[in-house]
């Protein structure tokens, strides 16, 4: 668990536990597999306690996994899903309900390459709030994440200040 410099956990919804969480998803983002077609994104989930739930990034155990899709599956199989939440206290491993999402690039909400979208997963699992560094370029799909997020009662929080951070594991990407 993170702690701040009073030693205190640094628990999401606060401006420097949230650039923390984010910076540390921008980091696992540089260890995406580098691919054409794809961009190279990484997952925290954090639960209210500032305690990391799970984590994952794009690529991580096959060539068509996305980093949000990684830390929700990993959740899941630890028993933090919200279906397996029921009777856990708030801010608990099994309450993603009060748990935030940080990825370094805004949940997908089309895909080529599965059926269900990230965007669509972070509802699913029973995620209240997510925090992006970078929205979704049109590059390989539309992006558009954030507002059918938003639509359905989640808070996003876009934190542009490290989105440079973001762009440079895609510079493979972006360049040209």
């Amino acid at each position: 668990m993170a702690e701040s410099q009073a030693g205190q956990p640094l628990a999401p919804g606060n401006p420097d536990a949230d650039r923390h969480w984010l910076a540390a998803a921008i980091d696992l983002s540089r260890q995406c597999p580098p691919s054409r077609t794809a961009f190279s994104v990484g997952a925290i989930l954090v639960g209210a306690a500032g305690q990391v739930i799970a984590t994952g990034y794009s690529r991580e155990a096959d060539p068509s996994d996305h980093a949000e899709e990684v830390a929700l599956r990993r959740a899941a199989e630890s028993g933090a899903a919200a279906g397996s939440g029921q009777g856990t206290a708030p801010g608990s491993a099994g309450d993603l309900g009060h748990a935030t999402l940080y990825s370094s690039l805004e949940p997908c909400l089309r895909r080529a390459s599965r059926p269900v979208p990230c965007a669509e997963l972070v509802a699913e699992a029973g995620l209240r709030r997510v925090v992006i560094a970078w929205r979704e370029p049109p590059l390989f799909v539309p992006g558009g994440g954030t507002a059918w997020l938003a639509q359905r009662g989640i808070t996003v929080i876009e934190l542009p200040e490290l989105a440079e951070a973001a762009r440079s594991a895609n510079q493979h990407l972006l360049a040209g």
